[in-house]
């Protein structure tokens, strides 16, 4: 499996759409969203795994993947193992803590509504393979 892997999963244009809606209305960072789109779309990973798909240090995968789950869209499911919630909540979810954290108003968000969405079908795939 490569880098590429959860991109094909959504389709070429969506995923990067998705990624750069995941940085600029969850203000997740580039890494984070990588990070999110590779497990909601192909299922628990350990951060070794991770790591290895997109080419970054294993204890970059650790930290991001705890801060994912920190943020509410991650669980553990070992020490070293990391599952996504799923994507309609999290997407939400995300989005709402930020908002708690900017002090921004929480209100409803279609492009947050359409991250949710779009990853449903590659979440539900990967997870009755």
């Amino acid at each position: 499996m490569t880098v590429w892997f959860y991109v094909a999963m959504i389709c070429t244009q969506d995923s990067l759409e998705i990624e750069d809606d995941l940085v600029s209305e969850i203000r997740l960072t580039r890494i984070q969203a990588k990070v999110y789109l590779l497990v909601t779309c192909n299922g628990k990973m350990s951060f070794e795994m991770i790591a290895k798909h997109l080419k970054i240090s294993p204890d970059e995968a650790k930290e991001t993947s705890q801060n994912l789950m920190a943020q509410g869209a991650f669980i553990d499911i070992s020490p070293t193992e990391f599952e996504a919630m799923h994507p309609r909540f999290t997407a939400v979810n995300m989005y709402r803590k930020m908002c708690e954290q900017e002090n921004i108003e929480f209100k409803r968000n279609k492009i947050v509504d359409n991250i949710g969405a779009v990853l449903e079908k590659p979440y539900d795939d990967a997870r009755t393979k």
